[in-house]
């Protein structure tokens, strides 16, 4: 239990970072959402293949690399992947932070939850109280700085959300989690290939490289994203769907945190309870 509550909270530091590093580039930055996206998976698909072969060659298996990732990896949770990477990247440029992630996180909750309570899984009184708490929380804490965003820019954050929670619903069938991911990413990037090219066949203009932009890609892709949506595929056969859905509450709690620690953000009272309030509904759901 306590492992998998380690990785867990790994897990959701790496996504927190995540979204600390898309907003910083975005935000900061002139690197264009398509460039970001696709320098963030190739560079995680690149870091993921890198640690499979280590892996392959300290336990000195017969299987190939491609066998593994292929028996592991599915081209549905690739395309999965690059559709929450290139939506989320998309749609944060047209609104603000704390509606993104009301939207991104409403989407994955209703997702996850959804078909965890389809499988037959059920909150216990106390967890549904938790749930609440928590969903409380996070909503106080991110309702201040959002505001009615784009039709379009809505849809397709939504559609991140739904994105990202089948990626882990996924991950819950997957016996390798850095096989799984690493093939997921490679799939990933492949797709993220043809979309830079009917884009500069558009407009040359419309992709913009920028070095600072590109540095928060590459650290994003590698460590936030690759290694942290390793370390996700390897708790997901291990929880319920439910359980996974709530405990990514979590995610704005900590960026926030971050933010104040690195960046230098205000702390207020009221994100202090909000915060509070979420973490303090995450463990009624999770304890036992």
């Amino acid at each position: 239990m306590f492992k998998t509550l380690s990785l867990v909270t790994v897990a959701m530091v790496a996504f927190a970072a995540n979204s600390l590093l898309c907003r910083m580039a975005l935000a900061n930055t002139d690197i264009d959402p398509a460039s970001f996206t696709a320098l963030r998976l190739i560079s995680g698909a690149l870091a993921l293949t890198l640690l499979s072969l280590f892996s392959l060659r300290k336990a000195a298996g017969d299987s190939s690399l491609w066998v593994n990732l292929k028996s592991n990896a599915t081209f549905l949770g690739g395309a999965s992947l690059f559709l929450y990477a290139l939506c989320f990247s998309y749609a944060y440029i047209s609104m603000a932070t704390g509606t993104g992630a009301l939207l991104l996180f409403g989407a994955v909750q209703l997702t996850m939850i959804s078909f965890g309570l389809a499988r037959g899984e059920r909150f216990k009184r106390f967890q549904w109280l938790g749930f609440l708490l928590a969903f409380t929380g996070l909503v106080i804490l991110l309702l201040p700085s959002a505001s009615a965003p784009p039709l379009l820019a809505g849809i397709i954050m939504v559609t991140a959300g739904i994105a990202w929670g089948v990626y882990s619903l996924l991950g819950k069938k997957s016996k390798s989690a850095l096989f799984a991911t690493s093939g997921n990413f490679i799939y990933a990037s492949i797709l993220s290939i043809p979309l830079l090219g009917f884009l500069l066949s558009l407009n040359s203009r419309v992709l913009v490289f920028d070095n600072t932009g590109a540095l928060l890609a590459l650290v994003s892709g590698i460590v936030a994203s690759g290694c942290g949506y390793a370390i996700w595929y390897s708790v997901l056969p291990v929880i319920k769907s439910t359980t996974a859905a709530t405990v990514q509450l979590s995610v704005p709690v900590i960026a926030t945190l971050m933010g104040w620690a690195i960046l230098g953000e205000q702390l207020s009272t009221q994100v202090v309870i909000a915060s509070i309030m979420t973490l303090g509904g995450i463990y009624l759901v999770i304890k036992r």
